[in-house]
């Protein structure tokens, strides 16, 4: 592993751009150089933290000895902070969403390219290991082919913080853990989304959603439901999984779970039939006990290097980044879908802006 430390300024000292400032000092391939806020309780708090506070953007982006910006501020200001950055020879790691729109993303992507400098985003839940067991069940056949994929995120607690609540900063649920959970989803699954539908939650009465769910159908004949809940007294599932020889169920990040497959050792035994509130059913009979095996959940994806690791190396010419901004694009574009699709309250079609993995 190479020794290079590469210099970083957080821009942006809440709570992701300090959190960052922890990930950083872990990892040990690149280091805080110092960060930038615009309010002086957290220009403060960094230098509490030991870290260098820059009085402007300007002092930052005029410091030589500066290799990378990292850009942890409401989401609206992204673009411009990043493209600034990229101009002035800075390399540039954005916190999600980068961009409120698919325009957006093109500009700063395109500034990255004319400078001949590296772009990515920190869609740090791609290291969830949550994820990595449903990637590696999807990648493994581990309950067969699974062609149901129920991924969601609930909690009861509303629209944390302030500018989170404003349409214009960026806010809501969608642009929230939506981008996270719907990058997970083109990540693993690699096939065209035909079609979405969805449908967005205001029950809280902000102008921005305070919740979603959009079913995604892709060519390849996978279903996959997203669903955001800030409403949610009663949790669902954080996942939910079905497969040609079974169904997986993985409760929370405590990674409580397990698998559920057929008995392919014994004869099919029809189900006895049960009493249903008033009736009888044989179809919603629950499988006899010898017909399935119940299994724990298998060891997750294990992935190349982490996010810091991967952007030094992509810097250092020695890999590709695990983020390409090509799935970024594409993710969000899916978003502007969903939106639509949630608005019009119709299925949205020949929209993905799909590339087959490797081209």
């Amino acid at each position: 592993m190479s020794n290079a430390k590469h210099s970083v300024v957080i821009v942006g000292y809440g709570g992701m751009g300090s959190y960052h400032g922890h990930l950083i000092t872990e990892n040990g391939r690149v280091e805080v150089k110092g960060t930038y806020d615009v309010l002086e309780e957290r220009r403060q708090a960094s230098k509490q933290a030991g870290y260098h506070a820059y009085d402007s953007f300007e002092a930052v982006l005029n410091d030589s000895s500066v290799e990378v910006v990292l850009i942890a501020t409401p989401n609206d200001v992204h673009k411009d902070l990043a493209i600034q950055a990229l101009q002035a020879g800075k390399h540039v790691i954005c916190e999600k969403p980068v961009t409120m729109s698919v325009s957006d993303f093109q500009d700063m992507v395109a500034a990255a390219d004319e400078a001949g400098k590296v772009l990515m985003v920190h869609q740090n839940r791609r290291w969830d290991e949550d994820f990595l067991i449903v990637k590696q069940m999807y990648n493994e056949r581990t309950i067969g082919d699974l062609f149901q994929i129920e991924s969601r995120v609930h909690g009861a607690n509303g629209i944390p913080g302030d500018w989170r609540h404003i349409k214009q900063y960026g806010g809501g649920m969608l642009l929230d853990w939506g981008v996270h959970l719907l990058d997970q989803m083109i990540e693993m699954i690699d096939s065209k989304i035909v079609s979405v539908r969805s449908q967005l939650s205001f029950i809280l009465g902000d102008e921005v959603d305070d919740g979603f769910e959009a079913v995604l159908q892709f060519e390849n004949g996978v279903t996959a439901l997203v669903e955001v809940g800030t409403t949610n007294y009663i949790t669902l599932p954080r996942w939910y999984v079905k497969g040609t020889e079974g169904a997986a169920v993985i409760e929370d990040w405590s990674l409580t779970g397990r698998t559920v497959t057929r008995n392919n050792e014994v004869d099919k035994i029809e189900p006895k039939p049960i009493r249903a509130g008033v009736g009888l059913t044989k179809t919603m009979a629950p499988p006899s006990e010898e017909a399935t095996i119940t299994g724990v959940l298998p060891e997750p994806f294990q992935r190349s290097s982490s996010f810091y690791d991967n952007f030094a190396d992509v810097l250092e010419g020695k890999a590709d980044p695990i983020v390409k901004n090509a799935e970024v694009l594409r993710v969000l574009n899916l978003i502007e879908a969903i939106f639509k699709a949630g608005e019009t309250n119709e299925v949205v079609k020949d929209f993905d802006i799909y590339e087959p993995a490797g081209k």
